[in-house]
């Protein structure tokens, strides 16, 4: 059997989802080491077409990328051709499916199912392994790397035309949708306009949940001093990153490790984030970054990054040199290809 790999992924490129950006990079890194992959998007293609071309191109593992929305059909395509399955489990997978009594069953099989399942972080290991023991000696953990496709010659949006005014710029990089909470820093940061005149907020990202969406749309229009720029392609991230001042993350909960707040750190950005798990692993407060738990905190934690340029410079350093020493390229590759080749003697 070649030692060629089927990925399954809910979105693929050109989407600029947090999902489709990691199975681009990883499969770019993998492809470059040599391993013959093709690339299926079940938000494109039905399931039935999906199942006779990965019949034809004879994989030796299947991998799919977020449990619930792509398990289930990799479950089934894997046991049909009889190779094993490689299931990575994403944040919503883990933080929110995983304790829905619609979704979990779903869940639960596909993780059970799976000869091997990976996470971002040990935080979402500890997670699967108290909801199902019996996975824990399938799971790894591969921490997240960070790469850019280089970017069209030009810039949209222009990096110089971001700031409107000579004041400072947060930048919100994220799909809109509730566990993102994009309305929360609205008034947190309205309070410090009178002392940073010219402060922007500027959002970036798709709209993912209309209503959501719908309701920062309504709440910008009373709110000059802040702009959603919408979705950007992913080339284009690091010209925006660069060009603010403070990067800023306000989920309820990620998948171990954001890939916003990941490519902003390696940019030597300075974050500010919520004090949640997923977070915590990569922003050391006060060392790489400042966390906050409260609205309360938010405000005073954004006035002492606004109010200090060696404080930004000094955390946007150590940011960098974390993401440098702990989540490189070839590390993630290597535990791909480390798990393949634990699953199938193709890779051997």
């Amino acid at each position: 059997m070649a030692a060629r790999v089927a990925i399954l992924t809910p979105f693929a490129s050109p989407s600029v989802r947090g999902n489709a950006i990691t199975a681009e990079r990883i499969c770019r890194g993998l492809r470059e080491r040599g391993i013959e992959l093709r690339v299926w998007d079940l938000s494109v293609a039905p399931e039935t077409a999906v199942e006779q071309r990965i019949e034809r191109f004879g994989p030796a593992v299947v991998h799919a990328f977020h449990a619930l929305r792509t398990g289930p059909a990799a479950l089934r395509f894997a046991r049909r051709a009889n190779v094993p399955l490689l299931v990575t489990a994403t944040g919503t997978d883990i933080n929110q499916d995983l304790a829905d009594p619609d979704s979990a069953p779903v869940v639960r099989r596909v993780l059970e199912g799976a000869a091997a399942v990976s996470v971002f972080d040990e935080s979402m290991a500890a997670v699967i392994v108290e909801a199902l023991p019996d996975v824990a000696g399938r799971l790894v953990v591969i921490p997240q790397s960070v790469s850019f496709e280089a970017a069209p010659d030009g810039h949209w949006p222009p990096a110089a035309a971001l700031r409107r005014a000579p004041g400072p710029i947060v930048l919100f990089p994220a799909g809109i949708r509730p566990v993102k909470q994009p309305l929360l820093p609205l008034e947190p940061l309205e309070r410090l306009l009178p002392e940073f005149p010219g402060l922007e907020l500027v959002y970036v990202g798709p709209v993912l949940d209309p209503t959501t969406g719908e309701a920062l749309a309504h709440a910008l229009g009373s709110q000059p001093w802040a702009r959603h720029l919408g979705a950007v392609p992913h080339a284009r991230m690091p010209a925006l990153l660069e060009a603010s001042d403070v990067v800023l993350n306000c989920s309820v909960s990620e998948g171990g490790m954001a890939n916003s707040v990941l490519e902003a750190l390696s940019l030597g950005r300075a974050v500010l984030a919520s004090d949640i798990p997923g977070n915590r692993s990569l922003v050391e407060d006060g060392v790489s970054g400042l966390l906050f738990g409260s609205v309360e905190e938010m405000t005073a934690k954004a006035r002492r990054l606004l109010d200090d340029p060696d404080l930004r410079l000094r955390l946007g350093q150590a940011g960098r040199e974390r993401v440098a020493a702990r989540f490189g390229a070839d590390r993630e590759i290597d535990g791909y290809l480390a798990v393949y080749t634990r699953l199938s003697a193709a890779f051997a």
